[in-house]
C-alpha cells in the first residue's frame, strides 16, 4: 500500500492519546491473518516446537473463564481441543509474539523477501484504510458486525475463518476482531511530537496487541484501541499477521 501520513491515536482512553501525526513509509501488509494451514507448513518445513509445546502449554477458555491447561499449542481450539483440517483457515492461536517472529524469519528465508510484524504505527493506518480512509470506527465500517468478529456475534463460540466479513478500503481482513495481532513494538506512552515510521518504545517488558478479538467487546476493534503481554503470551485470542517492503 502507498505510504501517508495520519492520525494517529484517539481521545477515548489515556492509552490512545496524545492524537499525533505519523508519517510511514509505503509496505504490503497480508490480507489475511496468519492461518493454522500456513503455520503448518513453517512448521513442517522446519521442525519448529513453539513455546506452547515446549512450555506448559497455553491459555484456553473454558466458556466461563481463563484457564492455562498443558498439552495446547497451534493446533488446538481456542478450547484446547485439536482442530480439524476443515478449521485450518481459522487464524493461528496459541503462538507466541516470538513464534510470531521465527515464522517471519522462516518466510523471509524461504521467499527471499524480508517479510516481519507489523509496526503499531503500520497496523493502525492499515486497519484505517491508509489514504483510501472513510475515518470508520472500526477497520472498514462503523459497525462491527459488518467487518469483524467479536463477542456479539461470535456468542463466544471461537475463531471463525478468515476473510468471512467484509474487507476495508485496503481489501483487508479481520483487521477488527477475530484475535488480536501482535505487532513488533515494544509497548509504551505515545509522544505528541510528529514522527516518521516510528518504531515504539526503546525497551519495555510487554509487545504491542492490535485489533481486537472474537471474545471481546466491540470497543476492542476499533481502529486506534491498543492493548499488550509479553511476548512469551500464549492463548486462545491472539494471532498475527505478517508485512513486507513495498
Amino acid at each position: 500500500m502507498e505510504g501517508g501520513s495520519f492520525e494517529m491515536g484517539s481521545n477515548k482512553y489515556d492509552s490512545e492519546k496524545p492524537v499525533h501525526r505519523v508519517m510511514v513509509s509505503s509496505f504490503r501488509m497480508a490480507t489475511y491473518e496468519t492461518t493454522v494451514g500456513e503455520f503448518e507448513k513453517f512448521v513442517e518445513a522446519t521442525g519448529y516446537q513453539t513455546e506452547a509445546e515446549k512450555g506448559n502449554g497455553s491459555y484456553v477458555w473454558t466458556g466461563t473463564k481463563y484457564e492455562q491447561k498443558s498439552g495446547v499449542n497451534w493446533r488446538c481450539n481456542t478450547a484446547g481441543e485439536p482442530r480439524p483440517r476443515s478449521e485450518y483457515n481459522h487464524p493461528v492461536i496459541h503462538v507466541s509474539w516470538n513464534d510470531a517472529v521465527a515464522y517471519c524469519e522462516w518466510l523471509s528465508r524461504k521467499t527471499g523477501q524480508v517479510y516481519r510484524l507489523p509496526t503499531e504505527a503500520e497496523w493502525e493506518y492499515a486497519a484505517r484504510g491508509g489514504q483510501q480512509s472513510r475515518g470508520t470506527i472500526y477497520a472498514g465500517s462503523n459497525s462491527l458486525d459488518e467487518v469483524g468478529w467479536c463477542t456479539t456475534n461470535t456468542q463466544d463460540k471461537g475463531t471463525q475463518s478468515v476473510g468471512q466479513k467484509g474487507s476495508n478500503e485496503l481489501g483487508l481482513y479481520d483487521m477488527s476482531g477475530n484475535v488480536w495481532e501482535w505487532c513488533s513494538d515494544w509497548y509504551g506512552d505515545y509522544s505528541s511530537d510528529s514522527q516518521t515510521n516510528p518504531r515504539g518504545a526503546a525497551t519495555g517488558s510487554y509487545r504491542v496487541l492490535r485489533g481486537g478479538g472474537w471474545l471481546d467487546s466491540p470497543a476492542s476493534g476499533r481502529v486506534a484501541a491498543r492493548s499488550y503481554n509479553t511476548p512469551s503470551l500464549r492463548i486462545f485470542n491472539v494471532g498475527f499477521r505478517v508485512v513486507s517492503l513495498q
